[in-house]
């Protein structure tokens, strides 16, 4: 159960260390209180102050969203906003996301939210999805990657090893919705289209090359992940860049001759 469905705030604290595996002891020195009031708090016995509140969510590293609901139900206001990244104030944000885009090409690179939707891409990903034979103006109609991945009528058609990044993706959103209750709804609906190998499937290699079938031949790609550092809007903190870099020389030539034709 997500955190979200709770409404006593020591349920919500209580539930967020158990699923992080971190004892009362081990938390209560984090935060420097001690075990007895913290178990006091978890119970309701005890009403934490927003100072001591905010501590207990530092110390177990909550996410924002998690943060303002825990606040929420202790009855204070939240202590981080949700704004639109169109904003006149995330200007800088833009930029940095622009700049770091701009600065891969030509090899792909995407924003994805908390959902997995495409936020933005650079000239690489355009280039790429030519080279699959999918229109780039795909990506402006509320593209979902996650979707595009696990389905089998997605992107997933052209992995050449569509098990092992099905496995990969999957595990990683699994964990990803037990912070995000978003994603929970998603991952019930492409769980029929998982393969059924992908379940149970563990990592045998140190880093997961991601092959797909091109009209130039197969290219292959592995991953690197960009997040902003301490954010304080749940926005902010909701994206990530997804880098994809060529894994051997061919892609690297077919990629920037795709980007320069």
């Amino acid at each position: 159960m997500h955190i979200s469905t709770i409404t006593s705030p020591g349920r919500h604290l209580r539930e967020l260390r158990a699923r992080q595996r971190v004892s009362q002891l081990e938390l209560s020195m984090r935060v420097g209180v001690s075990q007895r009031h913290l178990s006091c708090v978890e119970t309701g016995r005890a009403r934490a102050s927003r100072e001591m509140l905010l501590a207990i969510l530092d110390a177990l590293d909550a996410p924002l969203t998690e943060r303002n609901e825990a606040l929420l139900a202790a009855g204070y206001a939240p202590a981080y906003g949700q704004r639109r990244l169109d904003q006149p104030d995330l200007a800088p944000v833009r930029e940095a996301i622009s700049h770091l885009l701009a600065a891969h090409d030509p090899a792909p690179a995407l924003v994805i939210d908390a959902s997995w939707q495409v936020v933005q891409a650079n000239r690489g990903v355009h280039a790429l999805l030519r080279l699959l034979g999918v229109d780039p103006a795909a990506l402006a109609s509320d593209f979902n990657l996650l979707r595009a991945l696990l389905r089998p009528d997605g992107l997933r058609a052209a992995l050449s090893n569509p098990v092992e990044v099905c496995a990969s993706v999957w595990q990683r959103a699994e964990r990803e919705a037990l912070h995000a209750p978003e994603l929970r709804p998603l991952l019930d609906e492409l769980r029929p289209f998982v393969p059924r190998q992908a379940f149970a499937m563990k990592a045998d290699a140190p880093m997961l090359f991601t092959r797909v079938a091109t009209a130039v031949g197969e290219l292959s790609f592995f991953s690197a992940f960009t997040t902003f550092g301490s954010p304080l809007d749940v926005t902010i903190a909701s994206l990530r860049i997804e880098h994809l870099f060529p894994a051997d020389d061919a892609t690297r030539v077919a990629m920037q001759e795709a980007l320069a034709g």
